[in-house]
């Protein structure tokens, strides 16, 4: 779970207030014989910080915690730097601060309040000389913040008291609350040093704001001679040719341009309107962060005192029954399902409510069932509509009830099994309606065998300037090809800005060779169409006038809307498969909708159904396209 930045510290009696810790957030998972101790972005700390991992044999239960690894420097205060500099120090002072706890002998703890948790966690845990159990004082932030203050600490985290622990999400529940502005920046390039200077003379910063990459500053104070030579050759090593932003920045002195990988954290005076850092000084490298989720802003707003009691008004905790949200009890495939808040606005724009949400899945149910049915499924969850923070879910929480199925698959990325749910039935359908999912999205290829797809996936994915209609010719130079090849191809929309195309496979193949597959399907169509596609991937470097051709979804793992799926847009569009001849310019996506799926369906049929039969044979296909 991820806290939000705030302005300034406050008392309130439904909140907790803990030490700011300056270090890298990790993860224990310490539920198998061999623990895992891993970053936010995956990277094992088992190795690098083993002084910690040595003691997780010494805790007596099963269990999995969130806190932070902190080094100490000789005045007892943590020190950052000396935490990247660990090879250089191995008698250092370490401490794995842990704070929360996710899951505790065979249960899932992360829909229990804070307080519950803290409690079972400092019950459960066994504090070591590098494990301590991160305490928290109630009410008292404002006293609690000057106290840091004085001991020259980060600052501190607020925590609304009955908060529920939902990861990878940052709300205002959890709050940050700094002394100095520190934050996050990406690495984008170099300038030539002045004078006597060596290595560079600063480094120019950027962040993502949507997709794009957009210049937020440069900085060349915060350096010693070691750390610039040493940061010179990590740049070298990265160089590119092409300025990474699409509005090339003006700079002093020539640049030497990187791919915007490597994350440093600054600290600033302020950030002005177009999200430009006033007096950015360099503090550290930050392995534990990935470029993508180092997003920005134009306008940083202050949080103003009614905002203030706005967010202490909302709650996480479980509300009681009122007349304000419908809760209702239905069966389903014989399983008992609980509804709730029935009545929240899910599409502020349109008026469709969870309810409705809830009722267009039932209503098609069995044409959507086929496509999910023993699917691993990403889960897109809006519990608070869509124009609130939207956030995936793979990894099912213990809570849910026994009759819903999933399968555990092992994530090499994050080094550990997910849980995955599959949706087989109506009742999992409304339980998953229920927790805010608007769009299901399923893995390409279904139990028993997870390594052979199913079908493959041509996804024309348009940028910023292309219209609907380039995507429907791009389409129909795709059927065009496959026409060519003798394979039948069928037609969705995605629901959203593209066209999906789908192709059985009948699992006959494994995914290396159906992505390969894909991949050259997708050159003929770019070497049809060169002025108005692309197979470049990434977004900084791929024109904003072109569609990519993605055939990457064709890995294990990735996942589309389904056809027949809710989208979370504006209009609540419906990915729908359509007739080859329906492609013609002046469709819309939002022609499919929540209000008109149905009857289209039962007029067409399942067009999509095909998808799902026997597979084509690719070898055969292979040889005609050598001998176009």
């Amino acid at each position: 779970m991820l806290a939000k930045s705030f302005e300034k510290a406050f008392d309130d009696k439904e909140w907790v207030f803990e030490i700011k810790w300056d270090g890298y957030r990790a993860v224990a998972d310490l539920r198998n014989e061999e623990p895992l101790f891993y970053s936010r972005n995956g990277i094992s700390f088992l190795s690098k910080f083993e002084k910690v991992a040595r003691d997780f044999s010494r805790q007596k239960y099963k269990m999995v915690i969130d806190g932070e690894i902190v080094a100490y420097n000789n005045e007892g205060r943590p020190d950052f730097q000396l935490l990247q500099q660990i090879g250089d120090h191995p008698d250092l002072a370490l401490v794995y601060q842990v704070f929360d706890l996710l899951w505790l002998n065979g249960h899932s703890t992360e829909d229990l309040p804070l307080i519950q948790r803290k409690e079972l966690l400092k019950e459960a845990l066994v504090e070591t000389d590098t494990i301590k159990y991160c305490d928290h004082i109630p009410e008292k932030g404002i006293a609690f913040f000057n106290q840091m203050k004085k001991m020259k600490l980060e600052g501190m985290i607020a925590k609304k008291s009955n908060s529920l622990y939902l990861e990878n999400y940052r709300n205002s529940d959890w709050l940050k609350i700094k002394f100095t502005n520190t934050d996050e920046a990406i690495i984008c390039g170099f300038t030539e040093p002045r004078g006597s200077r060596k290595g560079f003379g600063a480094l120019i910063l950027g962040k993502y704001i949507g997709d794009q990459l957009i210049y937020s500053g440069h900085t060349g104070t915060g350096f010693n001679a070691e750390s610039l030579s040493k940061l010179h050759e990590e740049l070298k090593k990265l160089v590119i040719k092409q300025s990474p932003f699409e509005d090339i920045p003006k700079t002093n002195m020539p640049v030497t341009w990187v791919k915007p990988e490597l994350v440093c954290e600054i600290k600033y005076s302020e950030i002005t309107k177009d999200g430009i850092f006033r007096h950015p000084v360099f503090i550290a490298i930050r392995e534990d962060k990935e470029p993508e989720d180092i997003k920005g802003t134009t306008d940083k707003t202050k949080p103003s005192k009614e905002k203030l009691k706005e967010m202490k008004a909302k709650t996480s905790s479980k509300k009681t029954d009122t007349t304000s949200e419908k809760e209702k009890e239905i069966t389903l495939n014989r399983h008992s399902v609980k509804l709730t808040n029935q009545d929240k606005i899910y599409f502020p724009k349109d008026g469709i409510t969870k309810g409705d949400v809830v009722e267009y899945y039932q209503s098609i149910a069995d044409y959507i069932l086929p496509y999910l049915k023993n699917r691993p499924l990403s889960l897109n969850r809006f519990p608070n509509g869509i124009e609130e923070q939207g956030f995936y879910q793979k990894d099912a929480s213990d809570h849910i009830p026994e009759w819903v199925k999933t399968t555990k698959v092992y994530s090499e990325s994050n080094d550990k099994y997910i849980d995955y749910i599959y949706c087989n039935d109506k009742a999992t359908l409304a339980y998953l309606n229920n927790l805010g999912c608007i769009d299901l999205n399923p893995w390409n290829s279904s139990l028993p065998d997870l390594e052979h797809p199913d079908y493959l996936v041509l996804d024309l994915d348009p940028s910023k300037k292309n219209t609907f209609d380039d995507v429907i010719e791009t389409a129909l130079q795709v059927n065009e090809v496959l026409n060519s090849i003798k394979i039948k191809g069928y037609c969705k929309t995605s629901g959203s800005t593209g066209i999906h195309i789908y192709i059985p496979m009948g699992g006959k193949y494994d995914f290396e060779q159906v992505k390969d597959f894909a991949h050259i399907l997708m050159k003929q169509v770019y070497d049809k169409l060169p002025k108005i596609t692309t197979l470049e991937r990434s977004l900084q470097k791929r024109d904003d006038k072109k569609i990519y051709l993605d055939y990457l979804q064709n890995r294990t793992g990735q996942t589309l809307a389904s056809a027949y799926s809710l989208r979370p847009k504006e209009g609540a569009s419906v990915s729908m498969p359509l007739e080859w001849d329906e492609l013609k310019p002046g469709l819309k996506p939002t022609d499919f909708n929540i209000h008109n799926a149905l009857d289209r369906i039962k007029e067409k049929g399942d067009l999509f159904k095909p998808v799902l039969g026997k597979g084509i044979d690719m070898v055969k296909a292979l040889d005609l396209l050598q001998n176009l």
